[in-house]
């Protein structure tokens, strides 16, 4: 039930009880430990010093006797409270001016030797430890007997005891409120950042949570936050110029092939084979290219493109591509291939192929250039044309989908603004890197080679 109350409590509460409960714990634990190592210090302190007045009581005794003893050993203090020298037949023959004149403690328990630190008994003085030795003087046997202010140690330990009971709870309470103060104004912060969240919708991605001016975790919660609003924002812009560019470059085939329609609608007699050849068929095959090239890039957006993995020959299939725009171009192409393996899906690679080279054909002015080489661990495929070339500026955004720089790479010229962007998804999918450099404009793509893919 006691959880279950606390669980409906806030952070601020929660932490308060906590930081106390751990406050409480720790100065009970502390307070005990302090207590046990002041009483053993202290007892060792005394020890000490009653084996310190037992020794010289009892080099003085071997050497003159009871009679000839020092009256200073004799003397009392807050750590010597009683001294007695008592005789064989256990009468006391010196002590100090408090002890009494009977032995505080039965000579059976002493025996022979020096003893420190015997347990507690009881005496004038309440229940206090001795310590004892029987020496041999030149008269007589005699027995040293020394008590300790051990009582003293006591009401001295347990007043460190009080004043810890007094102080804890005060610092127990201070330190609860300490913590809920700095975690209630923690917590502020928190709250702004989620009212800011939830007035935040898809119609309006440019709000941005504020920033606690402190350096600690919810500033970088805060930074991180408008950092993933940043990225849903460009995702969301990117969504829909997406949308906007496949509707319209859907829209110039339909609306072509509705013409068409419509004509051959009104004069049947115009519907022939020459106007499905020339414009419905060409319009319908752009269409459906357009429609799998979406589809392609959609896939990739979702779960990544999922490629074959078998040994392919670059060479072999740039070779195919290259007889392929020699037969359907007349530009000059140009090959340096070089044998070379890797593991890959051949049919996305040829596309990768088939994209670059239709794409330097389209802006070559006389030539284009293809080649493959074998490196270490890696293979280099190049497809350079010399046309006007792409800008510094440009040659990472001709990636993005339906990039066009300029009216030479127009809808009219065949492209529709997809081919480099799938060449991106599929050279990322292997593993691999694709740049642009010049002069005109030339395409590298590094993949791995059989070797390394291994």
């Amino acid at each position: 039930m006691a959880r279950r109350r606390t669980a409906n409590w806030g952070i601020s509460a929660r932490s308060a009880f906590v930081a106390a409960t751990v406050v409480f714990v720790a100065l009970g634990i502390a307070g005990a430990g302090l207590a046990a190592i002041l009483y053993r210090t202290m007892l060792s302190g005394i020890d000490s010093a009653a084996a310190t007045r037992v020794s010289e009581i009892s080099a003085e005794v071997v050497e003159r006797g009871a009679v000839g003893l020092d009256p200073a050993l004799l003397a009392t203090d807050q750590r010597i409270v009683a001294v007695q020298v008592i005789a064989r037949d256990g009468t006391v023959v010196r002590r100090s001016q408090s002890a009494p004149d009977t032995p505080l403690v039965a000579m059976n328990d002493v025996g022979d030797g020096i003893r420190i630190g015997m347990p507690e008994q009881s005496s004038p003085f309440g229940r206090i430890r001795f310590s004892a030795q029987t020496v041999a003087g030149p008269d007589d046997r005699y027995t040293i007997l020394v008590g300790e202010g051990s009582a003293t140690i006591a009401s001295t330990v347990w007043a460190v005891i009080v004043a810890l009971a007094v102080a804890a709870p005060v610092v127990v309470l201070v330190s609860g409120v300490a913590t809920y103060v700095l975690v209630h104004r923690s917590m502020r912060s928190v709250d702004d950042i989620r009212s800011r969240v939830a007035d935040i919708t898809t119609s309006d991605l440019t709000e941005r949570v504020p920033v606690p001016d402190s350096r600690d975790e919810i500033a970088a919660l805060a930074v991180t936050m408008n950092e993933m609003l940043a990225r849903i924002q460009a995702g969301h812009d990117a969504q829909k110029r997406f949308v906007g560019d496949a509707s319209h470059e859907l829209r110039s085939p339909l609306t072509t092939i509705i013409s068409a329609l419509e004509v051959a609608a009104a004069h049947p007699e115009v519907l022939s084979a020459d106007l499905a050849t020339t414009t419905l068929m060409p319009e319908a095959l752009r269409m459906k290219v357009l429609i799998d090239d979406l589809l392609l890039l959609a896939r990739a957006d979702e779960r990544g493109l999922e490629i074959g993995r078998e040994d392919v020959d670059l060479d072999d299939l740039a070779a195919g591509e290259v007889e392929r725009l020699r037969r359907d171009s007349a530009l000059e192409v140009r090959a340096d291939l070089e044998p070379a393996r890797l593991t890959g899906d051949p049919v996305a690679l040829s596309r990768v192929l088939r994209n670059l080279l239709n794409n330097a054909a389209r802006h070559a002015v006389s030539q284009v250039a293809v080649t493959v080489r074998q490196g270490s661990g890696v293979v280099l495929l190049e497809v350079a044309d010399d046309g006007p070339g792409i800008s510094p500026a440009d040659r990472d955004r001709v990636f993005d989908r339906f990039v066009r720089l300029d009216s030479d790479r127009s809808r009219s010229a065949g492209g529709t603004g997809l081919g480099l962007a799938i060449v991106r998804e599929i050279v990322l999918a292997h593993g691999g890197q694709v740049s642009i450099g010049g002069p005109g404009t030339t395409v590298t793509v590094q993949l791995r080679s059989s070797d390394a893919s291994r």
